[in-house]
């Protein structure tokens, strides 16, 4: 019975810690997504974001080494390597020594590859697009009109019923031109809007910058195209840098503030000079 009961307590402990053992061994699967991004038809990248599920949600993991390819995994298809930052994400820049293998076909597939860590298993994200471009023209009546093109059988061929954000380029981000999120190509692959905002500022000449862009499509990626037109409102930079202000620099603060500083400081003096010669006399009538 002794023994019985020595080989059912042994048997329970190997139990827990192979269990134990395999819970340390299993690794989180890594969520990876690629994206293609063409900005202006000059600047092409590619981003991938890396994802993992920490109790029911998805959390950035950063630290992980991705490489990235195009067409195949080949070492002269290689693109480059980056590490994921502390969003997730990995950016690497299309180099021109990737040219000649973009120009031999219509579509291409990238493909980004994680290796395996400490905290992650490896894995692999793939990506397939077309190459297209955007072309933007104006109209009368300062319409804003955006030609979405895709090269087939060599030739750039409008494509219709693809969203376009239609929008100008600020500091703080794009501001649409109109009350529609996007607007969808017709059959000749044109979207246009009319150029709703009357009293926008630009730049000294008054120009401003349309752009008009892609946004995670499925076939052609992010694309986004720019021209420069001068739809805007004159706008002349002033500084109140020698003026005197609440923000400006040091010395010149408004009068008033000033004298309501110094009054204070100057008070407060003035009682704590008081204080010590009454603390003086007290002494000198002591000693007496």
């Amino acid at each position: 019975m002794k023994k019985f009961r020595l080989l059912i307590s042994w048997t329970f402990l190997t139990g827990i810690l192979t269990l134990k053992g395999l819970g340390q061994d299993a690794k989180p699967e890594l969520s990876l997504n690629l994206g293609y991004f063409n900005s202006n038809d000059r600047l092409q990248y590619l981003q991938a974001s890396a994802k993992t599920k920490v109790k029911g949600k998805f959390q950035p993991v950063s630290g992980v080494p991705v490489q990235f390819y195009i067409t195949d995994e080949q070492a002269a298809h290689s693109l480059g390597k980056a590490v994921t930052n502390q969003k997730g994400i990995a950016t690497v820049f299309i180099p021109s020594s990737a040219k000649d293998e973009w120009l031999k076909s219509e579509s291409h597939q990238f493909l980004a590859i994680t290796e395996a860590t400490a905290s992650n298993a490896a894995t692999k994200a793939t990506v397939e697009l077309t190459r297209s471009k955007i072309r933007i023209d104006t109209g009368e009546g300062r319409k804003f009109m955006a030609t979405f093109l895709a090269l087939k059988h060599g030739e750039w061929v409008p494509v219709g019923g693809v969203d376009l954000v239609l929008a100008i380029k600020r500091l703080d981000g794009d501001l649409r031109v109109d009350q529609n999120p996007t607007h969808t190509t017709d059959s000749l692959g044109v979207a246009s809007a009319d150029f709703a905002l009357a009293e926008i500022p630009g730049d000294t000449a008054g120009n401003v910058t349309l752009i008009a862009k892609v946004e995670d499509n499925d076939l052609y990626g992010n694309l986004t195209s720019e021209r420069i037109v001068p739809w805007g409102i004159p706008t002349r930079y002033t500084t109140d840098f020698d003026k005197r202000s609440l923000y400006a620099r040091r010395g010149h603060s408004p009068f008033w503030l000033e004298f309501m500083a110094y009054s204070i400081g100057i008070a407060v003096w003035a009682v704590l000079l008081y204080l010590f010669f009454q603390i003086w006399q007290i002494k000198r009538l002591g000693a007496l």
